[in-house]
């Protein structure tokens, strides 16, 4: 049995905010979840544009993404790892960014003969780096090249409905030929997102989401790693 004096005071705050969740059905309800895989990608800075497609580019939007305010770009860089491994037609991301930055899953690493390490997107301090080729130039990123910890997307409102808070932990069931359990995600909460998951391909492939019949977004106890 779990004690107050085993837990310390943010787990004894996440439990009262879940108790008067539970009674309070004036409480607001999260939106519909979306699950989405999130392919390699590439985000750019305004100078790295320039260099890669020619002075006074700018990003052509091709498709709206789920986040208000994003979008997959008509442009497309290959990637070019150690020993000349290579990836073509990897697809950026816009609106540009202050860092370039190049999101791959497990998979796409070891093609790339890269190491990458597992991280929140922007955190690229110490990360290794790859070659990026355009139509009109080359950039050689001397880091950004991570695999993107897989994350939630919320508001506050949603944040609320769960019981979370920006920073805190949680955990997507997927109910499919391949039922899959994961944890850690990411909660990513602010005033304007909108509730979504992104996994990798690997993750989105292992847990057969394409045919998964049920999502369930989940609260994890990250004090006492126990699960609810």
């Amino acid at each position: 049995m779990i004690t107050a004096t085993s837990l310390d005071r943010r787990a004894i705050e996440q439990i009262v905010r879940r108790v008067v969740l539970d009674r309070d059905g004036s409480a607001p309800r999260p939106a519909n979840l979306v699950v989405s895989i999130s392919a390699r990608h590439v985000h750019l800075s305004d100078a790295h544009v320039e260099t890669l497609f020619g002075t006074g580019h700018a990003l052509s939007p091709m498709k709206d993404l789920y986040q208000d305010g994003f979008y997959a770009a008509e442009e497309t860089v290959m990637l070019v790892g150690p020993r000349k491994r290579m990836l073509p037609a990897v697809r950026i991301l816009g609106p540009t960014r202050a860092n370039s930055q190049v999101e791959v899953a497990f998979t796409d690493a070891i093609s790339l003969g890269i190491d990458a390490p597992v991280r929140a997107s922007g955190h690229i301090d110490g990360t290794p780096g790859c070659v990026l080729v355009g139509p009109k130039g080359v950039v050689d990123l001397n880091q950004g090249v991570i695999r993107a910890e897989r994350h939630v997307h919320m508001n506050v409102r949603d944040a609320a409905a769960f019981g979370v808070r920006n920073g805190d932990r949680m955990k997507l069931k997927i109910t499919s030929g391949c039922t899959l359990v994961l944890h850690d995600l990411l909660v990513r909460a602010d005033e304007t997102s909108k509730l979504e998951v992104h996994l990798d391909t690997d993750e989105g492939n292992a847990s057969d989401l394409d045919h998964a019949t049920k999502v369930e977004l989940l609260r994890q106890d990250v004090t006492c790693g126990c699960q609810n």
